[in-house]
């Protein structure tokens, strides 16, 4: 009986991995007894599986804190936020990869496949309490990663993206188990966060010159993921060779769950050398807000342009991760991840209709698209409006009250380079649009000349993922409020 009760203890902790697990296994089966062009089940399935696990976390928010599997796993608000935000990013993806596999002929199984069990390892990641299951969930979704970013196996710029990220992700990867062996040997043989961080102040390592060495190493791993300059280097080159789809994806799930990462390993780990990561991580918001804008006005390429745009982005969300002494830090990082999400996909959605309609995803062939297709013109604009944190959009929101909580916590500089930073941002984002609305009575491009609408039940599952996203990144920011009071409760 005893250990009857441990498994649902353990389960229930878990229960929304177990319905995504499921799903695969589900998926296998229906790949072997169907039809591979009996597509829908695939959909079907994924979808399914992805809007149970979301249900599961709403229905379970506001229990207390959990920690279950003899301390590798804890659940409670802070995580459950960010796991929830990766179901949202899958949710919104899976419609936003029909179309472009029906047109490629991708196999769709295995795309379905890594997509999920990248889901599944970002999920752990965020719940993850000790340093082998956070190695473990994060190379499941890394590996995952790799395998996405080639899965065009014939396109040369897709291999040449995979090469370089498989290279560059295996050594950041290698740097950062370097850093826990530093932590591990430091506190005494602990794995456990918490655990790592008692273990140090009972050995009075806290405040030795070692610990710099997996300050600096851990930091380089995460900034990785987070595609932080100077670690930036692999973002532009996938971002331009992988299929926009899974652009799509990474840009957003493998961010989410390295925040929730970074913020649990500095907040608990390193809580004792707050000023020491504090200024490291100040350093790097500066140098990715700066030479992510300012490159991203040179780009002609739209993939190219977001790559950068997406480095500027996460500098600014890391104010809010600096400013986590105070709930309103942590609720800023988390509201404006939530907006960037939507934005994000929604501007992604439309390059994936133009590109698949054109083959192209060059800035200048966007000229005179508001004469082929108002609708998606109107659509693009208002996404990279938000972006650019225009008013009275969602992305201004966001902007807002992340620059106001990082003001209030006094980091000046910060707030003031971000702000400065966004107006450049609204620059190149003003440029796209006034070639979407304004160019359509000079010469348009041969690409929106031969501009063609179709029809197909493919192309309504990727409109619809756009119009949420659209309508999310217009609208969302006028219920901040409650928004803000969710996201207030998160904090651990």
């Amino acid at each position: 009986m005893k250990e009857f009760h441990l498994l649902l203890f353990h389960g229930n902790s878990i229960l929304p991995e177990s319905i995504l697990i499921l799903g695969l296994f589900l998926l296998l089966i229906i790949d072997f007894i169907y039809n591979k062009k009996e597509k829908a089940w695939f959909y079907f399935i994924s979808l399914t599986s992805l809007v149970l696990s979301i249900t599961v976390l709403f229905f379970r928010w506001g229990e207390g804190p959990m920690i279950s599997f003899l301390g590798n796993f804890q659940t409670n608000n802070f995580n459950e936020i960010f796991r929830f935000l990766i179901l949202l990013c899958t949710i919104l993806c899976i419609p936003l990869s029909v179309e472009y596999i029906h047109c490629t002929k991708m196999a769709i199984t295995e795309f379905l496949l890594f997509i999920l069990i990248a889901a599944l390892g970002g999920m752990f990641l965020c719940g993850a309490n000790d340093l082998v299951t956070i190695f473990v969930a994060l190379e499941c979704l890394s590996l995952c990663s790799y395998l996405l970013s080639g899965y065009s196996k014939r396109d040369v710029r897709s291999n040449e993206a995979t090469m370089k990220y498989l290279l560059m992700g295996g050594a950041s990867s290698s740097i950062l188990v370097y850093g826990f062996s530093w932590i591990y040997g430091l506190s005494g043989g602990e794995i456990e966060l918490q655990e790592i961080y008692n273990g140090l102040i009972n050995t009075q390592m806290y405040n030795s010159p070692g610990i710099w060495i997996p300050l600096l190493s851990i930091t380089v791993g995460i900034g990785f993921k987070l595609s932080l300059v100077p670690f930036h280097q692999w973002t532009p080159d996938v971002y331009e060779g992988s299929p926009t789809p899974v652009v799509a994806f990474l840009s957003v799930t493998s961010k989410v769950a390295a925040l929730a990462l970074a913020t649990r390993i500095f907040n608990i780990v390193f809580y004792f050398s707050e000023t020491e990561w504090h200024l490291i991580l100040e350093i790097l918001a500066i140098l990715s807000m700066v030479l992510g804008n300012l490159i991203a006005v040179t780009q002609t390429s739209m993939k190219r342009m977001l790559a950068y745009s997406s480095i500027g982005q996460i500098g600014y969300i890391l104010i809010g991760i600096i400013d986590g002494n105070s709930n309103n830090g942590y609720a800023s990082m988390i509201i404006y991840m939530l907006f960037y999400i939507f934005m994000n996909l929604g501007t992604f959605a439309c390059i994936v209709l133009f590109g698949l309609r054109t083959g192209t995803d060059n800035i200048r062939d966007y000229s005179g698209l508001y004469t082929k297709d108002p609708f998606l013109a109107l659509s693009l604009a208002l996404c990279l409006l938000s972006l650019g944190g225009v008013p009275p959009l969602t992305g201004f929101f966001g902007k807002l009250y992340l620059f106001w909580c990082g003001w209030q916590a006094g980091f000046y500089l910060l707030v003031s380079i971000g702000l400065f930073m966004s107006v450049i941002s609204i620059y190149y984002y003003l440029k796209i649009v006034k070639l979407l609305m304004f160019e359509r009575n000079k010469e348009i491009t041969p690409h929106v000349q031969n501009y063609r609408l179709s029809s197909s039940i493919s192309k309504n599952f990727l409109e619809w993922s756009m119009i949420v996203c659209v309508i999310a990144s217009a609208i969302l920011g006028i219920v901040m409020n409650p928004i803000v009071t969710i996201a207030q409760v998160a904090f651990f």
